[in-house]
């Protein structure tokens, strides 16, 4: 019995490790068209519907020889200059990591096609930093509080997945569970 309560005490430590679950996804670019320059769903489209997060991937499908990916700055994506690439993927089946939040900007390595449109903006949402909690003030300085019924929202709706050609890639924090079963086996 005292080692069950070793075990359930370590795994009440352990519990935000286990909670935290972390999934990069991974956006083919284009859908089943892949990067063309006119797919069947617009650019600005696709890219503004879908949520992207740091570590998620982008994957490019292109004719190799005939067009490329060219990462740039946004006066060379403005421009179509495709002289001053941040980053440039030719072989034809080519995946990007979105290593930080912020913009990106990618244009085809085919000049007209950029031209022609052929362009992609993705804004990668902002890592959440975890929200400290402070000790509450004590009940005497705050009257408590009503909130109206009214006022309540109701969450934001998980994204959905859609026939985009997006998949997941599940990235799990299971370093939680090995020190939980490695201190286990010690206890026993």
């Amino acid at each position: 019995m005292a080692i069950f309560h070793r075990f359930l005490g370590l795994l009440i430590l352990m519990a935000p490790m286990l909670l935290l679950h972390v999934v990069a996804r991974q956006f083919d670019v284009g859908g089943k068209d892949g990067w063309v320059l006119k797919p069947t769903e617009d650019y600005d489209h696709w890219a503004q519907r879908n949520r992207f997060q740091v570590n998620d991937t982008l994957h490019f499908k292109y004719n190799k020889g005939i067009d490329s990916v060219v990462v740039v700055k946004k006066e060379d994506f403005d421009s179509c200059n495709i002289n001053n690439p941040i980053q440039k993927m030719d072989g034809g089946d080519s995946t990007f990591q979105l290593s930080n939040s912020g913009l990106f900007y990618f244009i085809s390595g085919n000049l007209n096609n950029c031209k022609n449109g052929q362009k992609l903006i993705v804004l990668v949402m902002a890592v959440r930093q975890p929200i400290s909690k402070a000790a509450p003030p004590p009940a005497s300085i705050l009257p408590p509080q009503k909130i109206p019924a009214t006022d309540l929202t109701s969450p934001a709706p998980t994204p959905t997945t859609d026939n985009s050609g997006s998949g997941r890639v599940g990235v799990s924090v299971s370093v939680g569970i090995v020190f939980m079963f490695i201190a286990f086996v010690g206890l026993v």
